[in-house]
């Protein structure tokens, strides 16, 4: 993954944030806070001003990350995660409750639950569900059981929108580990 720093914001994009703003701050339960800011990122998929030129841009190594907005307390981040076909996450887990919305293009969202080890098995990783997300879809999910893998199904550009209860800039990413377990 490739990462920019946060860059100029559309005015649609400067509101969203705003909007975003008033429900982090009212300090809810994480996966209460996705449920609500996934409600304010729904509408705004889509939209022809919601990212600048620059923040549709991809990399034809592995998917970009362009950070559009961290707040300054670190309560939050906005990020546009722009995918090339075929290009894809390793399985991940995130450090905070995330929000997530296709913005354009189709991507392919494979989740996990950790089995732990028995009798003489190791610990492995066990899929739940193979889901499909186009222009509009949106998740939120809340550590734990946020193991996933997603990836640009299309034969075109995707991105998508993500909204993460943590300071992506300083951080760096959203993730928390990097699953090598095998898998079912």
């Amino acid at each position: 993954m490739t990462t920019t720093t946060p860059a100029r914001t559309t005015a649609r994009m400067a509101a969203l944030v705003a909007e975003i703003r008033t429900v982090v701050d009212r300090g809810l339960a994480p996966d209460l806070t996705a449920y609500l800011v996934g409600e304010l990122v729904a509408p705004q998929l889509g939209t022809p001003d919601l990212l600048t030129d620059e923040q549709r841009e991809g990399h034809t190594d592995r998917y970009r990350q362009h950070i559009l907005h961290a707040e300054p307390d670190g309560s939050f981040s906005v990020v546009a995660l722009v995918w090339l076909p075929g290009q894809e996450t390793s399985i991940h887990d995130h450090v905070s409750w995330c929000v997530a919305g296709v913005h354009e293009g189709t991507e392919s969202e494979r989740r996990y639950r950790l089995a732990p080890a028995t009798g003489t098995a190791g610990a492995r990783l066990v899929a739940t569900e193979e889901i499909l997300n186009g222009p509009g879809d949106v998740c939120g999910f809340a550590p734990p059981g946020d193991i996933h893998k997603v990836r640009n199904s299309c034969r075109t550009k995707a991105i998508s929108l993500h909204v993460y209860g943590a300071d992506v800039a300083r951080l760096g990413s959203s993730v928390r580990r990097v699953y090598t377990l095998p898998t079912d």
